[in-house]
């Protein structure tokens, strides 16, 4: 071996930045007993780096290159040709391309080889980067080799390359390519074989594409493919179309289209023994990798060849579990709005916060349904709660619980109904309420929080080192005890209930849907409106001030709050401001993740906001919008009252109405306490526990303190201990990080990998509508505004929020947009219960709403009926 060519045996995994992944994945297969694939060699990617070095001209090129956007088209695409041209013309240096000629001699001069490129960020469990490179097979005679490895290198600047490293924050200069030169196999059939299910990641299921000739036909789509999908060694589904073309070998080098005889186009291209034997191969595969594989294979003389093993990088992590039993994970994420990935601390602390059974997975939580199905009782159970606030995971729920041989049943013990279901018919009026109508109960709950927390502000700056540590797990335990409280249950069921029989009586008595949106409309003791509302205020102290708004719309930095005093009405701004932040600075975007930056910690993310109140509104236009969902709402009721009184039955109707309807008004705000409470806490932690991470850094032990992200709370508590973090881990977790931020968690997800998608069972709605979930009743029109990140959102007063998720730290937004439509969410998520609260017809649940609909796109909201238009 020597630093530019390495024979293929002796590569290894570890080899990646000589080989590339696609070399290093071959060195591998190398060391797998019993696989064929065929023998050759690889141009080192020294060899490469080399060339470029020599060329100063290719590296001003990179240079300029490197500072363009994935966007600037042309001049990427101008840029990337002129590199290629450079690299293709440029003779191989005189050392190496003798070294190449001398592994051809011998036997092997005249045999054709398949010339493949191999870069050094290729096939790697994090990108796979598939197809970006270019791979020439049946090349024949030393000259036409040499010249087809530099077409390899300067394949790493293809405009599809380029881009793609562009759009993933790669450095091209920080790429290599390497080549291989591998012996050519003639198949009689060729393919790929991935060892989990590409259309539902099934990891138990293997499915094999198989098409006539060379697989370079099917790789690049030119061709039909029989698929055969295996499990366990018996073939459990076949599909097997007219297959006309082909791509063969020709004799003088290079590749041709071939029409199939006509007997062969509808013939099972592999026998049932052979796409046996190919799941067995695979799993071999698998098994050496430790990952899922997408493998590409030869048939030829009967005689399975690999000639490619690459991991399959699109595939979501499987929860993990202690046991080999079969199990069903619902995401935490879609229940919580916040699909984002959760670094290790902020794991960890919600898994010591909750009691439900929980996994991580891909930096996402999940909870395990698999006790929930076995039994009769848990099922209908699920289905009353995660069902009626989410029909795709409704839907979901439906689709395991017809697998009957999956979760297994268990007998089923007779259980109290729910708080606030009744056992009655559903005909019957009356509505069965656990707890009474009692205003007072929430603002007892509400009390109890605030006195805890205060409690808790006032103990923990005097815990330090791991009794901090020790504390913060006994307040969690307080936490618990105020979550858990029976009380506190009863009374979120009871706005669950209470709503879906309002709206389920009105329109069977009425005809009229979703009544419960209006009744709900500016209720008392919803912390998250109120908090939209008190930004609204912020903005009538700085709208007369109009140095401070210009001031506000040129300011980068977060201590801009003690900056103000010099501006006429700056103390003024500035206490309400601050007054603010008291209240509401530890929510933020994600906040269920303790890691995350809240307001308090940077203001700066307000300053959009409270400048979009100053230009959108008038003076008192919070109390104002405040009282008119108040009279819409008395409104609605008495109307409502009314139309029932002249109904058969109809005092009966009117008075059980009155009765459930004061128990939404009086009930429904506290729905979003609860996580108020939470992030609360967490914040106080927060603080507390990066004094800590502070002391690290001082003593030179930790690089940054927000290192301690990447710790488990426990972790944490012993790098405090020994003064000792494991820096190595802190490493490696914030690379897995950068992984999980590019991955779509799933609704729902098996043991077995498999992912199931629930679909809206909808009919009669527009031609081209997009599907979702009724969450706030009206219709409305407007431009569509595509935001992802709070922090840059320009929004006006025509203007319909478009996103993937929304929590509380989005609030203050919905007080100036026309309506909502979101990814993810359910009836009683916070997207949905603010919706109400303001009046904006809204449609949640609605999938890949933020590709499917353009930014500054006109679009029709029906959140009466669950479906947006786009004009």
């Amino acid at each position: 071996m020597n630093a530019y060519i390495l024979g293929l045996r002796e590569i290894n995994k570890n080899m990646l930045a000589l080989a590339g992944g696609k070399g290093a994945n071959l060195g591998e297969l190398f060391r797998i007993e019993g696989l064929k694939v065929p023998d050759g060699f690889c141009i080192s990617a020294e060899a490469f780096n080399r060339v470029i070095r020599e060329s100063p001209r290719v590296n001003d090129l990179l240079r300029r290159l490197s500072i363009l956007k994935a966007e600037e088209r042309d001049s990427v695409r101008e840029l990337s040709t002129e590199i290629r041209n450079i690299i293709e013309q440029t003779a191989i240096p005189a050392d190496i391309s003798e070294e190449i000629i001398r592994h051809l001699a011998g036997p092997r001069e005249n045999n054709a080889f398949a010339v493949r490129s191999s870069a050094t960020e290729e096939d790697l469990p994090a990108a796979s980067f598939a197809g970006q490179q270019d791979t020439y097979l049946n090349i024949i005679g030393k000259d036409q080799i040499l010249k087809h490895i530099s077409k390899c290198w300067a394949s790493l600047f293809t405009g599809r390359a380029v881009i793609y490293r562009l759009q993933n924050g790669i450095d091209h200069r920080k790429v290599s390519m390497s080549v291989i030169v591998q012996e050519m196999v003639f198949p009689q059939a060729a393919g790929i074989m991935f060892t989990a299910d590409p259309l539902t990641a099934n990891r138990k299921v293997v499915s094999i594409d198989a098409g006539w000739g060379l697989g370079e036909a099917m790789v690049s789509g030119l061709v039909n493919t029989d698929n055969y999908k295996v499990r366990n060694g018996g073939v459990t589904d076949k599909m097997i179309p007219a297959k006309q073309l082909g791509i063969y070998a020709v004799q003088d080098g290079g590749t041709n289209k071939k029409a199939i005889d006509a007997g062969m186009q509808q013939a099972q291209i592999l026998t049932d023994k052979q796409i046996v034997e190919l799941e067995r191969i695979g799993r071999k595969i698998e098994e050496h990798f430790n990952h899922p594989q997408d493998i590409e294979w030869c048939l030829a003389d009967d005689r399975f060849y690999i000639v490619q093993s690459r991991p399959i990088t699109t595939l979501y992590p499987v929860p993990e579990a202690n046991d080999e039993e079969n199990r069903v994970y619902v995401s935490v994420g879609h229940q919580q709005m916040m699909t984002d990935p959760i670094k290790p601390l902020g794991l960890s602390v919600w898994l010591l916060t909750t009691r439900a059974p929980m996994r991580t997975a891909g930096g996402r939580l999940f909870v395990d349904l698999t006790q929930q199905l076995s039994t009769t009782a848990g099922r209908k159970a699920l289905l009353n709660t995660l069902g009626k606030s989410d029909p795709l995971t409704k839907d979901t729920l439906m689709t395991i619980m017809e697998r009957e041989d999956f979760i297994k049943q268990l007998p089923d013990d007779k259980k109290a109904p729910e708080p606030g279901i009744s056992n009655q018919a559903p005909s019957t009026v009356k509505f069965q309420a656990s707890i009474e109508d009692d205003p007072a109960i929430v603002s007892d709950l509400m009390d109890r929080n605030f006195t805890s927390i205060e409690k808790l502000k006032q103990a923990i700056p005097t815990k330090s080192g791991t009794e901090l540590f020790d504390f913060i797990l006994e307040d969690i335990q307080q936490l618990k005890n105020v979550l858990f409280d029976p009380k506190n249950f009863e009374v979120i069921m009871t706005i669950v209930h209470a709503s879906s029989w309002i709206n389920e009586k009105m329109y069977e008595w009425l005809g009229e849907k979703n009544a419960a949106d209006i009744l709900s409309r500016s209720v008392p003791n919803n912390i998250t409106s109120e908090m939209g509302m008190a930004l609204l205020d912020v903005a009538d102290v700085i709208r007369p001030y109009p140095s401070i708004v210009d001031f506000l719309q040129h300011v980068k930095e977060n201590d801009f709050l003690d900056k103000l005093d010099r501006f006429k009405g700056g103390p003024g701004a500035r206490d309400a401001i601050s007054a603010f932040l008291n209240i509401y600075g530890m929510r933020c975007s994600g906040e269920i993740d303790i890691t995350r930056t809240r307001w308090s910690e940077k203001p700066l993310t307000l300053i959009p906001l409270i400048l979009s109140n100053v230009k959108n509104f008038e003076a008192g236009a919070g109390s104002r919008k405040f009282e008119q969902g108040q009279q819409e709402s008395i409104k609605k009721e008495r109307e409502l009252l009314e139309r029932l009184a002249a109904l058969p039955d109809g005092e009966l109707k009117a008075g059980e109405t009155k009765k459930v309807i004061s128990m939404i008004r009086h009930f429904t705000g506290y729905r979003e306490f609860p996580k108020y409470s939470i992030v609360s806490r967490y914040f106080i932690y927060k603080q507390a526990l990066l004094r800590e991470a502070e002391k690290l850094v001082r003593d030179g032990v930790l690089q940054e303190k927000e290192d301690v992200y990447f710790l488990r709370f426990e972790e944490f508590r012993d790098a405090v201990r020994t003064h000792n973090p494991d820096n190595q881990l802190i490493n490696r977790r914030k690379e897995e990080y950068k992984i999980f931020e590019k991955l779509n968690p799933p609704r729902m997800i098996t043991s077995d990998g498999e992912i199931i998608t629930g679909r809206h069972k909808r009919e009669n709605l527009p031609a081209g509508a997009l599907a979702g979930l009724a969450v706030s009743s009206g219709v409305i029109e407007g431009r569509a505004r595509v935001i992802l990140n709070m922090e840059e959102a320009d929004i006006g007063e025509e203007d319909i929020l478009v996103t993937s998720f929304t929590d509380p730290s989005w609030t203050p937004l919905f007080v100036s947009v026309k309506g909502l439509v979101t990814e993810v969410g359910g009836i009683m998520t916070h997207g949905a219960v603010i919706a109400r609260e303001y009046g904006l017809p809204a449609v949640v649940c609605v999938e890949h709403a933020t590709s499917l609909i353009k930014d500054g796109q006109r679009i029709r909201v029906n959140g009466t009926e669950g479906y947006v238009e786009l004009l």
